[in-house]
Formats: structure tokens, C-alpha cells, sequence
């Protein structure tokens, strides 16, 4: 994901790591070795295996010794670790001192763009989100890793990088079918919701005589839909306290674009069918054909104002007014974050995993005195739009980018420190602290599976065959800083009532289009940028996706809110895989 302001809405900080008087000095095996034994543990590697890959990091980085690199990232939990803690290290270890700036991911988007305009070197690696594959992809500013690794920074790519147990490196490909970005961190956004209430025998009993199913975890919307009017309007109350079926936010913000960019369409059914993203049409209604989009209107054959996402903003809409707290609607995503561990929320659709954290605090009213959650997490419902195939919702992937503009040197450095933060020696303990898994190794280590209780089903999910279909913005999206900033300002009119569903979203998909056409003019991203269709009927696009045997654009159903399906969670978590995918 990339938003346009960091989704911890902590202070802007700037960390640097502190390397000692005698730091570069004190670089070698020393002081790896009182690293793994006081910091670097838990880890999937052995003490003596992390030594061996402290050792090559400490041989790399002999020709950089003293130099000082400057790195950024936007701040969350695990950026925090890695500029306060991971930064430190590295540069006791190598010699080569790192400066780890964290600021507002709004800021990394305009800084990284200036970088790639002016070709002037601002900073020496970018913690970036993978939402931009589709631009470093055509814009060829971004240096193709595949390529460095195999040739310029072979000297500098460690042989335990070990590419292939990293679980979003499909999000990072490019349609040249080489990777851009290695990811660094990843959350989704799931389904949450109060499992304790969802217990209760007398709720469960009231639940299925008024709606003829069990009370569980929603498999569709209409169940969703179903329970938040249940807890709204038929619970009202619990332990004295007014309980909300649904909670969500509405304010004509930048954070509202993420709400539905960071993939709400997609839960739906908008779009095709296709992982990491729906091809020919993704998830953002934008069509491409071989590596060019064509289109986000339904007339040029999107579907970025078809039937399947104006559903999608009514029943957000809807359900925002009818079973959310009053207040949601002038809420941001900042002050909507938090409201949930109140413990007034029965569930909610979309929320982000990196808030796990912060729900499982001791002390709060969603949280039992043993540490336990009150509530877990599960797969997202789906829309009535929805078929089997598609993606189920977003997973952000923030990961480090390599920029031709930065000199060779400077990057070599940087891409060492890039790799020993994401190395087996640290991975695992940095994923005990920000709960953002990049490897599958760590996913199924045993320190998880011991500490998966406590933690709502992140473990679960992440173990599940669902996490593949959770996924961030993909390629067909040529320009995601021009285009992303469209849906808050286009979306927030309908939140506002000055515009329909239909009208907002027809806004947004011509909107979309000027700023296609206008790059097809421009004629800045070669042979992969945009070349418009030229605008027809919608009931022509319907003919041909039907003809072809694709889905988008989808005509509108005859019944958009079919019965409601639930499944018990325990019975949902028990059918997963209990043990790890085969390597090949």
C-alpha cells in the first residue's frame, strides 16, 4: 500500500542510528556475536548459522567501511524497531553507519517522486510501498533487483537472502516478470469481530430465530449485513453499555482514498479474476491489455463505475449510517483506529492487522485477564459481485526500492543494510515486535505457534491458504501518486451526500481516465503506458466480457443481497494446513 499519510498516526520522527565514537572500530564478529546472544533471538537459524551470515555482511561491507547512508521509511512499529534498534546494529556489525528516517508515508510518496523527477539523490534506499510496482515498472527509475542481484550488486547480495521464502515477492513483479521491490514488512486488512459475544448462547439462540442461520463469521455480505443489524438494533445493549454493528469511518480526508483503494471494490467482486490482482480488469476497475491500460470507465471497458463498485459504495454508505457509532462519519482513519478496543464494536469489516498490537494490551475491555483477545480475526466476506479467483481484500507491502539516481556505492551500502534487516538472523525477532511477517519460515516457527493465542488469529491467517488472496495494488495502475489522490476527493462526495454512488464513481472513473490520457499524451512511460479505448456502450463491454468468458464489467444483479452465510470460526481455523507448504 502506499497511503498518503502513514497509517500509524504516530508523531513524525526522524531516527537516526547512533554508531559509538569507535564504532567502525569496534565492526566485526565481536559484535555480531553480542547482537545474536542479546537481541537477535528468536531466530530460525541456529547461533552458529547467524554467525556465518553476520560474517559475510561483515566481509561485504569492508569497502564501505565509515561511510554513512541515509535510508526511509514511513513510521509503524516495525520501522520503528529497524531505525532504533536493527540500524544500530548494522552499523556496529559492518562499519558502515546508517541514518533510518522515519516520516508521514505521504511524505516518502512526494520525496521519492522528486528523486525520480530530478534525478537528484535524496535518499540511498526506500522503504516503498509494493502499491507502486505498476509505476516503478514504467517510469524506469527504479532499478529491476532481479538484474542487480545477477549483476552490478552481485559482490553485495548475500547467498542466505533465500528470495523465494518471501511471501509477497509476487507483489513486487512487474509484468516483465522481474522483481522491483523486496518487501520489508506486510499486514492485510480482515474481517474483526467480538468472538466472546459471538459465544454467547443466548445471542447465538436469538440470531438464528430471527435470521434462519447460525451467528458466525460472515462468509457474505448479506450475513454481515444481518449481523450488524442484530447487534444494533435487536442486542442494543450489553453489560450496560450501547453496542454498534459495524464501525467504519467517512471524512473527506486522504485516509478515506486508502478505505477503498486498499481494496474495498475488490471484496465486492470489481474486477477479474486473477492473484496478486484481477486481469484484464483489476481491482481499481482499470483494464490492461498485454501491459498497457486501456480504460477505468465501463465505456472504454473498466469497471471502475460498473454495478459491482457502485454496490460497493452504497453498502458502505448504508451500513455506515445505519450501524456504525453517529460520530463515524466525520471520523478519519486515525480516529476511527482506535475505537474498536473500546469494546462497544461487535465487528468490523475492514481493519488493518498492524493494529494487533494495540488490541491486545493488557487492561483493555477486549482483552481477558489471562492476555487472551476477546476477538478474533478472520477472512473478509464477500460481496455479491464476488467469484471464485478474485482477491479478497488488501495486503500492504511495504518494500525497500533501489533508485538509478543513487550512486553505485551508496547503493551497494544501502542494499546490505536492505538485506540484513530482512535477513533469517533478524526477521523473526523484528516479527515478534510489528507483527508484519515477510518469510515463511518465520510464519511457521514454533515461537508463533506458541504465541498464537494470544494474537486473534493473526497466526492462523497468515499460515491459511485465504492469505493468498489478500494482496496489494497491482500493475495496471500506471501512476499511483496521480491516481490514488482521485478516490478520497471523488468518494468523499458521496460520503458527503453532494453526489450518488453512480455519480462519484462516475467522476472517478473519468477522472482516471483524463489522467491516463494525459500520460498516453505525454508519452512518459513507453510501450507499458496508457493507450485509451476509444469510448463505446456499456452494454457493448458486457457483451464482450460475457463473450470472452472474463467477468468485468459485470451488469448489475437482479438481487444484490442474497441469503446470508456464516461459518464457525473454530471450524473455519481447524481446516487449515497445521503444517508448512513444501519447498520446491
Amino acid at each position: 500500500m502506499t497511503r498518503p499519510i502513514a497509517r500509524r498516526l504516530i508523531a513524525t520522527a526522524s531516527l537516526a542510528a547512533l554508531m559509538l565514537g569507535a564504532g567502525a572500530a569496534l565492526a566485526g564478529p565481536e559484535e555480531a556475536k553480542r547482537w545474536i546472544d542479546t537481541e537477535f533471538q528468536p531466530s530460525t537459524l541456529s547461533k552458529d548459522e547467524q554467525m556465518k551470515e553476520m560474517e559475510w555482511f561483515i566481509n561485504a561491507a569492508k569497502p564501505f567501511a565509515g561511510m554513512e547512508i541515509n535510508v526511509v521509511s514511513e513510521t509503524i512499529t516495525t520501522h520503528e524497531y529497524e531505525a532504533r534498534t536493527l540500524a544500530k546494529a548494522f552499523t556496529e556489525i559492518t562499519g558502515i553507519k546508517v541514518n533510518h528516517d522515519l516520516i508521514q508515508e505521504g511524505d516518502v510518496v512526494e520525496k521519492i517522486q522528486t528523486q525520480m523527477q530530478s534525478g537528484r539523490n535524496i535518499y540511498d534506499a526506500w522503504v516503498n510501498d509494493s502499491d507502486l510496482i505498476g509505476t516503478h515498472f514504467r517510469y524506469k527509475q527504479a532499478i529491476p533487483l532481479d538484474d542487480w542481484m545477477a549483476g552490478e550488486g552481485k559482490d553485495v547480495t548475500s547467498p542466505t537472502l533465500d528470495v523465494a521464502d518471501f511471501i509477497g515477492r509476487s507483489f513486487t513483479t512487474a509484468p516483465d516478470g522481474k522483481m522491483y521491490q523486496l518487501p520489508d514488512q506486510q499486514f492485510a486488512n480482515l474481517y474483526w469481530f467480538r468472538y466472546d459475544w459471538f459465544q454467547r448462547a443466548d445471542l447465538k439462540e436469538r440470531f438464528k430465530a430471527k435470521y434462519g442461520y447460525d451467528l458466525g463469521v460472515p462468509v457474505n455480505w448479506s450475513a454481515y449485513e444481518d449481523i450488524a443489524e442484530f447487534f444494533t438494533n435487536d442486542v442494543k445493549e450489553i453489560d450496560g453499555t450501547k453496542v454498534y454493528g459495524h464501525m467504519d469511518y467517512g471524512k473527506k480526508d486522504p485516509s478515506l482514498g486508502w478505505r477503498f483503494t486498499d481494496a474495498w471494490l475488490s471484496m465486492a467482486g470489481n474486477g477479474d479474476k486473477g492473484l496478486p490482482n484481477g486481469l484484464p480488469v483489476d481491482e481499481w476497475g482499470i483494464r490492461m491489455e498485454g501491459c498497457r491500460p486501456v480504460g477505468s470507465s465501463v465505456e472504454r471497458g473498466g469497471d471502475t463505475n460498473g454495478p459491482a463498485a457502485v454496490y460497493s459504495i452504497v453498502k458502505y454508505l448504508d451500513w455506515m449510517k445505519k450501524y456504525a457509532p453517529p460520530q463515524a462519519n466525520g471520523m478519519n482513519f486515525s480516529e476511527s483506529g482506535p475505537v474498536p478496543a473500546q469494546g462497544n464494536i461487535a465487528q468490523q469489516m475492514f481493519w488493518y492487522t498492524a493494529f494487533t498490537a494495540d488490541m491486545v494490551k493488557p487492561g483493555l475491555p477486549v482483552v481477558n485477564e489471562d492476555g487472551t483477545p476477546k476477538w478474533r480475526m478472520a477472512p473478509s466476506p464477500k460481496g455479491s459481485y464476488w467469484k471464485d479467483g478474485m482477491k479478497l481484500g488488501y495486503q500492504d507491502a511495504g518494500s525497500w526500492t533501489l533508485l538509478k539516481s543513487t550512486p553505485v556505492d551508496r547503493r551497494k551500502a544501502a542494499w546490505l543494510y536492505a538485506q540484513f534487516v530482512t535477513s533469517k538472523t533478524v526477521s523473526l525477532k523484528k516479527s515478534h515486535v510489528g507483527l508484519t511477517f515477510i518469510r515463511e519460515s518465520d510464519i511457521w516457527d514454533k515461537s508463533f505457534t506458541e504465541r498464537a493465542p494470544k494474537l486473534g488469529g493473526l497466526v492462523e491467517f497468515y499460515r491459511s491458504p485465504a492469505r493468498t488472496q489478500w494482496t496489494p495494488t497491482g500493475n495496471n495502475v500506471p501512476d499511483y501518486p496521480k491516481l490514488a489522490q482521485l478516490w478520497w476527493q471523488n468518494i468523499g462526495d458521496a460520503a458527503s451526500g453532494a453526489k450518488t454512488p453512480q455519480q462519484a464513481m462516475d467522476a472517478l472513473a473519468a477522472a482516471q481516465d483524463d489522467v491516463m490520457s494525459r500520460l498516453e499524451r505525454a508519452n512518459v512511460q513507453g510501450e507499458c503506458g496508457p493507450k485509451l479505448n476509444p469510448k463505446t456502450s456499456a452494454e457493448e463491454w458486457f457483451k464482450k466480457a460475457e463473450a470472452a468468458g472474463t467477468i468485468a464489467p459485470q451488469r448489475k444483479l437482479a438481487n444484490e443481497k442474497p441469503k446470508g452465510e456464516t461459518v464457525d470460526y473454530d471450524t473455519l481455523i481447524k481446516s487449515w494446513p497445521a503444517s508448512p507448504p513444501k519447498r520446491s
